[in-house]
């Protein structure tokens, strides 16, 4: 019997750890340099098949533009594969839009997975990656990885291993967008893209050069959790001094903070622990969300698309 519907599909968020601009293409593109790291802090889809062709989104939580990336995952994988099935698709939405934290391309990404089984595509993620590309920068790591590092446009993706840490996360109510920030004549620069593999226990490389080498399980998690900086984090204060406010409250409570992504919201590491060292200040301002989360040690659809 033919799969029908895929319900409490989860579409995760990620935080950047460091993000560094280490070129850009002729075409106007940046190079980034990023280490992505899932959490638990998820938007959560249902998807049932329809026989007619047709793809309709349909809104659970606050609601979404006319032509979001679900619906251009949806279509891209359609009209890729000549399949002819479509998908009532409904999306519970949590994650805050604007902040960084990849809700928009994780749902297309989960969307992609979703309907690769429903529809019986059977695609292997290597093919569905180089679809997603289309669709943001994003969206290839969150195709089933928990933390990767991540180079180029989004298309080069290194998974790696990292121990389980506590984050706290704050969102302001403002929001950012990505090609703003991007434009700025604040947006910073790393000349030299670092090197990961002298953080690998036993490794010995300097701090600078190209990435030669992503090996081994053993990482030293204080090396890489603080690690490097947000080249966007300047251009994004001066636009908006809720981020600069959100770091200095995450910085006082946990003693660090950075921006995450090209967004809003700002995280800080709680620990390793069991429980985190600390938690969110108890009140925020008015219209400022955040949480308390864990990253995550697998995706939730990790081998969906072996």
């Amino acid at each position: 019997m033919a799969l029908r519907a895929l319900y409490d599909v989860a579409a995760p968020a990620k935080v950047n750890l460091f993000l560094h601009v280490v070129g850009r293409r002729a075409d106007g593109y940046h190079l980034l340099q990023s280490l992505f790291v899932l959490i638990d802090w998820c938007d959560t889809l249902h998807v049932e098949r329809r026989d007619d062709g047709r793809l309709v989104r349909h809104d659970l939580g606050m609601p979404l533009p006319a032509d979001d990336l679900c619906l251009r995952a949806a279509r891209a994988l359609q009209t890729a594969s000549a399949c002819a099935l479509g998908c009532d698709l409904s999306i519970d939405k949590q994650l805050p839009s604007g902040a960084g934290l990849g809700g928009g391309s994780s749902d297309a990404a989960s969307t992609l997975l979703a309907l690769n089984r429903l529809w019986r595509l059977n695609w292997p993620r290597s093919r569905l990656a180089d679809l997603a590309l289309g669709l943001g920068a994003d969206v290839p790591f969150l195709l089933g990885h928990a933390a990767a590092i991540v180079e180029g446009i989004g298309e080069r993706v290194t998974p790696i291993t990292l121990p389980t840490q506590w984050l706290a996360i704050v969102k302001p109510a403002a929001s950012l967008d990505t090609r703003s920030i991007f434009a700025s004549p604040l947006l910073g620069g790393s000349p030299e893209v670092a090197i990961i593999e002298g953080f690998f226990e036993g490794g010995a490389g300097a701090m600078s050069g190209r990435i030669d080498a992503v090996r081994g399980d053993s990482i030293r998690a204080d090396a890489l959790w603080d690690f490097g900086r947000n080249d966007l984090q300047a251009a994004a204060e001066a636009r908006c001094p809720e981020v600069a406010q959100a770091a200095g409250l995450l910085r006082q409570a946990f003693g660090n903070s950075r921006m995450t992504g090209s967004g809003s919201a700002v995280f800080a590491r709680a620990g390793t622990a069991e429980l985190p060292l600390g938690a969110l200040p108890a009140s925020l301002p008015s219209g400022w969300s955040g949480t308390m989360c864990r990253s995550l040690d697998a995706h939730p659809l990790a081998g969906w698309a072996e």
